[in-house]
C-alpha cells in the first residue's frame, strides 16, 4: 500500500444534514484533496486524480517532523486570506510553474494541510472503523502547516447553521463505523454544500448539437452597469432555449465581457444555486435551479 499510488475516498452529495447518533459531523474545507505520504525520510503530496504536486507546496515538508512511522494522511489542503480559507489564494498557488516563484509563495502565502484520516501507519489501516482511525490521528500534534480536522458526534445540524452564518463552505457527515474505501464514492460519507441562491440576467448561451446541455452566461446590475458573473449549464428540454433564440443581438450587452458566443437582450432571469463569489466577482460551483422569470 505504501508503495502504491492511491485515490481518496469521495463523498456523496446530499442537500440536507440529518442528525445521526452513528455520524461525526466537521467542516467542509474549500481546498484541494490530497493524500500525503511521509517519513522522517520521505514526503510525497498525490492530488485526488493521482498526480504528484509536492513540489508546490515546499513549506508541507515539515510534515516530517512529527512523525516516526510510514504513514499515509488524508485531507486537504487550503491557504488563508486575512484569516479566512481562501480558494483564490489557494489557486495563487497551484497555477505556479517557476520554482523561485513557488519558493517565494510558500513564504508569503503559506499553505496549511487540514488532515481528517489516516490510512496507514506502518501498515494498512483502512479495515479500521473510522472512529479508531480518528484516535490513531489524535496522536499526532498539530503544526502551523499540519492541523487535524475538527470534528463534533451529534448535533449536526446546530453545527450546519453555525457554517451558514459564518459562510462557509459546507459540512461533511460520516459514519463513526465507516471503513476507508479506497477510491470509492461511498454513501457511509457525505457532504452537504452551503450553497447561495440568487435570480441573474441571462446574456449569452451557447451550444453543441451533439450536446444535451447548453449554457448560460449570466450578468448582473452593479452601479447601473451590467458585468458578467458566470455560466450554469442546464438541459436543451428547458423552455428556455427556445426562447433565447428568438431575441438574439449581435452586441454583447456585457461591459466586461466578450466572446464568440450567442448574445440576447437582457430580458431573462434564472435563479441560480452557488458556493461563493470570488474577487472578480465570478460565481463558483454554479447549479441551475428550475426557476425562471421576466
Amino acid at each position: 500500500m505504501w508503495n502504491k499510488i492511491l485515490s481518496p475516498m469521495l463523498l456523496i452529495e446530499k442537500n440536507k444534514v440529518i442528525d445521526n447518533k452513528n455520524s461525526i459531523y466537521e467542516l467542509k474545507y474549500d481546498g484541494i484533496r490530497v493524500l500525503i505520504y511521509v517519513s522522517p525520510n520521505y514526503f510525497k503530496i498525490i492530488s485526488r486524480n493521482k498526480k504528484d504536486i509536492t513540489y508546490l507546496f515546499p513549506e508541507l515538508q515539515t510534515i516530517k517532523e512529527i512523525v516516526n512511522n510510514k504513514c499515509i494522511f488524508d485531507g486537504e489542503i487550503i491557504c488563508f486570506d486575512n484569516g479566512k480559507i481562501s480558494f483564490s489564494k489557494l489557486q495563487e498557488r497551484i497555477s505556479l510553474k517557476n520554482k523561485n516563484k513557488i519558493n517565494t509563495s510558500s513564504i508569503v502565502n503559506k499553505a496549511t494541510f487540514i488532515c481528517f484520516d489516516i490510512i496507514y501507519k506502518d501498515s494498512n489501516l483502512t479495515n479500521l472503523k473510522l472512529i479508531e482511525r480518528k484516535k490513531i490521528l489524535n496522536k499526532y500534534n498539530d503544526t502551523n502547516e499540519f492541523i487535524k480536522s475538527f470534528y463534533i458526534i451529534k448535533n449536526g445540524q446546530k453545527l450546519f447553521q453555525q457554517i451558514k452564518k459564518l459562510n462557509l463552505e459546507g459540512i461533511v457527515c460520516k459514519n463513526i463505523n465507516s471503513k476507508y474505501e479506497i477510491g470509492v464514492r461511498s454513501d457511509s460519507w457525505i457532504k452537504v454544500k452551503n450553497y447561495k441562491s440568487k435570480y441573474f440576467y441571462i446574456g449569452g448561451f451557447s451550444y453543441n448539437d451533439n450536446s444535451y446541455v447548453f449554457t448560460l452566461y449570466l450578468g448582473e446590475y452593479v452601479n447601473n452597469i451590467f458585468l458578467y458573473v458566470g455560466k450554469v449549464s442546464i438541459s436543451k428540454k428547458d423552455t428556455l432555449f427556445n426562447k433565447l433564440k428568438c431575441i438574439k443581438t449581435n452586441k454583447t450587452p456585457f461591459s466586461n465581457f466578450s466572446l464568440n458566443i450567442i448574445y440576447v437582450s437582457i430580458k431573462y432571469k434564472v435563479k441560480v444555486k452557488y458556493l461563493e463569489k470570488t474577487k472578480n466577482n465570478l460565481l463558483r460551483h454554479t447549479i441551475y435551479e428550475k426557476n425562471t422569470t421576466n
